[in-house]
């Protein structure tokens, strides 16, 4: 079987057998969706949103891109996250990385990736920042799965600079940030940190709104 032709095969199997099981799944799922969460991931095929969180079709919304930036010129990005926020209501938004992330891997080295290099060169901004603590640690392999969580730190951070996000923290008290990295190796999710209305940024990224 051509393997486009297996896809289709399988989804006409978990089809019939979603229906099996829930007669009225796909009716209800069709009148509208009302995720609690929005997902924003590396586009990664290893780390798939809704497996490795156990959430059905309509429980989670996801953005995905290499090394799941956050991007303030990204205006895919800025427009789920708009419709996520403003529209869906969501109640959390995840920015989870991975370890052994190719676009990090890449941001480390001066290798010359084509149109790749304009993506991480936001990646390289992070080690900029965080350079003193990279450099200090001696293996290779920890300074990576290092620069991994500092990444989705400084994603949930660009989140937080955000106008949609400021402006929802001000007239609802949310959604909550939080910042996730996942292990390939051993399927386990580690909370890096969290951010709430609470929680004050620098005043130079700060609207008033």
């Amino acid at each position: 079987m051509e393997p486009i032709n297996r896809l289709l095969e399988n989804n006409k199997l978990w089809a019939q057998k979603t229906k099996e099981r829930d007669p009225n799944f796909f009716e209800n799922l069709a009148e509208q969706q009302t995720p609690e969460f929005l997902w924003i991931g590396c586009s990664d095929s290893r780390v798939p949103a809704d497996i490795l969180t156990g959430t059905r079709p309509g429980q989670i919304f996801v953005q995905r891109n290499i090394a799941n930036l956050v991007v303030h010129t990204d205006v895919n990005l800025l427009s789920v996250l708009e419709y996520a926020v403003n529209y869906l209501k969501v109640d959390h938004i995840i920015v989870c990385g991975h370890y052994n992330c190719g676009g990090v891997k890449a941001a480390m080295s001066q290798q010359n990736f084509g149109i790749i290099n304009k993506w991480v060169r936001n990646i390289k901004d992070v080690i900029r920042i965080h350079w003193d603590e990279l450099n200090a640690i001696q293996d290779e392999q920890e300074r990576f799965n290092r620069l991994v969580e500092l990444n989705v730190r400084e994603q949930v951070f660009n989140l937080a600079k955000t106008s949609i996000i400021q402006s929802a923290w001000k007239n609802r008290q949310g959604p909550q940030l939080h910042g996730w990295v996942y292990g390939i190796n051993d399927g386990m999710v580690k909370p890096i940190l969290d951010m709430t209305h609470e929680d004050e940024i620098d005043p130079i990224y700060a609207f008033n709104l």
